[in-house]
């Protein structure tokens, strides 16, 4: 059936706002031609988004253009705050931008010692001291990225062994506290969506990011959507059974799995045995030092990088033999620190043992990757809503 004339308003009105987030600002004879509407129909729509506030216009184009032709539209910003907040076992990184997902204010915050209340209120108070230095416009989505399980039917983290009980204390807190959406999604599922969205894997919808650092974990992307699994649990690869551990997991421990391989504390052995001295774990993994060390020559750097790929390509196989993703990208601490050098080593590995064409690549977002993609969950979160037109153009 047709679509009624509201419906087919609202249809053209979003399809208009996309283009002017991701291409904008934009005249309207641009949008003419990037919607393939008519021009009436796009300059009603342009006075309809005007008048909802949606958008404005940001100057003109052409040296001797004026006129309603010349006008540029763009998106306005400033309508509303988005945060970004890495939640790890020991810190708390948050970013906060704008309607475009421009970065007008970010902090880290270690947090210690603390647990429970003085955790959680410590990760509160960074919040809000960072949002207050963006600005004073109001804020509308938080994502929050953090590791464990996230339920797919109520969206909430799930307790975790090994995790800090105040993680899922912060995300009550917060739900509770802010006159905000409140989103949580897992950690390595939003590098994920980060690097899909802006880093390293922007060519490609089908692809498995490994998460390498103090623990491991992956994120299954397919036909450009995050695949979380029955119960939320797709991508807990540390569980993995593979050759060269001393046992097998259980349900609740994943020594023994590919964790036993690839986490940081048997790689920082691992490293030893190869003349690469590591000195404690500290916030970065000491295994991110390792691979470091092991790029600038010291120890036997070349044995030590293969044993490295050869770890990584037994986890990496099995998870091609089983999805095809076509692409694997090693991201977390170890990745990032490991770049293209440990990415070729892997996909060389790879290619002799998987019969699947699978490349093999750096993740280019590094350390930033979850909180990028906690902002993209953000600002997804507050465009469906803020730019979800109404019939009347008084407004949203």
């Amino acid at each position: 059936m047709p679509a009624s004339p509201s419906t087919a308003r609202a249809i053209n009105d979003r399809l208009a706002l996309r283009h002017l987030q991701q291409d904008g600002p934009l005249t309207a004879t641009q949008l003419k031609t990037l919607t393939g509407l008519s021009r009436p129909t796009v300059a009603d729509l342009v006075e309809r988004l005007q008048g909802a506030g949606l958008i404005h216009v940001v100057g003109e184009t052409g040296a001797d253009r004026r006129g309603p032709n010349a006008r540029l539209y763009g998106i306005v910003a400033d309508r509303a705050l988005l945060a970004g907040l890495d939640v790890r076992t020991d810190s708390v990184a948050v970013v906060v931008a704008d309607l475009l997902g421009a970065t007008l204010a970010e902090a880290v915050l270690p947090i210690g010692e603390a647990e429970g209340d003085d955790a959680v209120e410590q990760a509160v108070a960074l919040l809000a001291a960072t949002v207050r230095s963006a600005g004073s416009t109001p804020l509308h989505s938080v994502g929050i990225g953090a590791p464990g399980l996230i339920d797919p039917v109520t969206g909430e983290l799930r307790d975790s062994t090994g995790l800090p009980s105040w993680h899922r204390s912060l995300v009550r807190a917060l739900q509770e506290r802010l006159p905000a959406t409140v989103l949580v999604e897992n950690e390595t599922n939003l590098a994920a969506v980060a690097e899909h969205r802006v880093g390293a894997a922007r060519d490609h919808d089908t692809f498995v990011l490994l998460w390498l650092g103090h623990g491991v974990g992956a994120a299954v992307m397919l036909d450009g959507k995050v695949r979380r699994g029955a119960s939320g649990g797709a991508g807990e690869i540390g569980f993995l059974p593979v050759p060269g551990t001393a046992g097998t997991p259980s349900a609740v421990n994943c020594d023994g799995g590919f964790h036993s391989l690839v986490g940081s504390a048997p790689l920082c052995e691992l490293a030893a045995r190869y003349g690469i001295a590591v000195t404690g774990e500290g916030q970065e993994p000491g295994a991110a030092a390792a691979v470091r060390a092991a790029l600038a020559g010291e120890g036997d750097s070349e044995g030590f990088l293969g044993a490295l790929a050869d770890r990584i390509a037994l986890g990496a196989a099995a998870v091609a033999s089983v999805l095809d993703p076509g692409l694997v990208l090693l991201s977390g601490e170890v990745g990032h620190a490991g770049g293209d050098a440990l990415a070729a080593r892997v996909e060389e590995r790879l290619a002799a043992m998987s019969p699947l064409r699978t490349g093999v690549r750096a993740g280019l977002l590094g350390g930033t990757a979850v909180r990028r993609g906690a902002l993209l969950a953000a600002l997804d979160a507050a465009q469906e809503a803020l730019f979800a037109p109404r019939s009347s153009p008084s407004g949203v």
